[in-house]
């Protein structure tokens, strides 16, 4: 990789830590309690699993630092869909969880350079 092209996918990776934490401290913050950050496996992998006690809540971090290529959001889609729920699969079977209800959302981080960052937490969203 050009060293213009790493710097680039080092900032882009630094977004995305970033927007990762501010999605985990948010759900903290409506009273989410997190299991899993980054689960891995030979599918794939989940940003975040939560629960509230009730459900399991599987979410997709998208972050970006401005909306000139879209809306956050607009990155999940029909085929990272499909690849999260085949993970939260393998989730469920790595951590022997038997039959529960399970929410996928999408959480969207908005980190532009010059403004307030904003979480938009799209529930049930595929």
């Amino acid at each position: 990789m050009e060293p213009t092209a790493q710097a680039a996918q080092h900032r882009s990776d630094e977004l995305g830590r970033r927007g990762e934490d501010l999605a985990a401290d948010y759900l903290a913050s409506t009273g989410l309690v997190v299991l899993s950050r980054n689960w891995r496996c030979r599918d794939g992998e989940v940003d975040l699993i939560a629960t509230d006690g009730q459900r399991l809540v599987v979410c997709e971090v998208k972050t970006r630092s401005g909306t000139g290529y879209g809306e956050p959001s607009e990155g999940v889609t029909p085929a990272k869909a499909a690849r999260i729920r085949r993970v939260t699969a393998a989730w469920l079977r790595a951590y022997r969880v038997g039959w529960c209800e399970v929410r996928f959302d999408v959480l969207a981080v908005l980190c532009p350079q010059d403004g307030p960052v904003t979480v938009e937490h799209l529930q049930g969203a595929f």
